[in-house]
This record gives structure tokens, sequence and C-alpha cells, in this order.
């Protein structure tokens, strides 16, 4: 074998192997970095609904301190008139079949 043999043959035993080695590691961080930017966006959603659920719990304390620190008035009445209607009931085939 001459010279030129022995190099094409090391390209191709060293080269081939290199090559494909980082092929790979580029697919793999290309991979981790769309799996990271999804838990980023995840993660922000998250913390946008707890905001949101925060806000809501914040609101109801203030109508309940509003309501205890409020002297003159009747706190129970206030309260019931702060609960939300009850829903009609559907009726169901049973209850309709002994109403008839």
């Amino acid at each position: 074998m001459d010279g030129m043999t022995n190099v094409l043959i090391a390209m191709m035993v060293v080269g081939i192997p290199t090559i494909l080695l980082l092929y790979m590691a580029k697919r793999f961080f290309t991979f981790r970095e769309k799996e990271l930017e999804a838990n980023t966006s995840l993660a922000a959603e998250k913390a946008a609904q707890y905001a949101a659920s925060n806000a809501e719990l914040e609101a109801r304390v203030r109508v309940l301190e509003k309501i205890v620190t409020d002297g003159g008035a009747q706190p129970a009445a206030q309260i019931e008139a702060l609960r939300a209607p009850p829903l009609p009931r559907l009726k169901t085939r049973a209850s309709a079949g002994r109403q008839q």
C-alpha cells in the first residue's frame, strides 16, 4: 500500500465516526433545547394560572375583611347575599316517572 491509500483509509476510519458523533451530538442538543423551551412555556403557563388564582383569593379575602370590619351590618346576611344562587335541579327520568 502506498502513502495515499493509508491516508484515505485513516480518514475513513477516523473521519466517518467523528462526523457521525458530531451529527448525533447536534441532534441531541437540538432535542434538549426544544425540551427546555417546552418546559419553560409550561412553567410560564402554570405561573399565570397561580397568579390568577391568587388574585381571585385576594379579592375574596378583601370582601370578607370588609364584612367583618363593618360594625353596623349583619355579617350573616351579607355572606348569604354573596353566595351564588343555587342552580335549578334537572329532572331525571326517575323523578319524572314519579310525578306522572
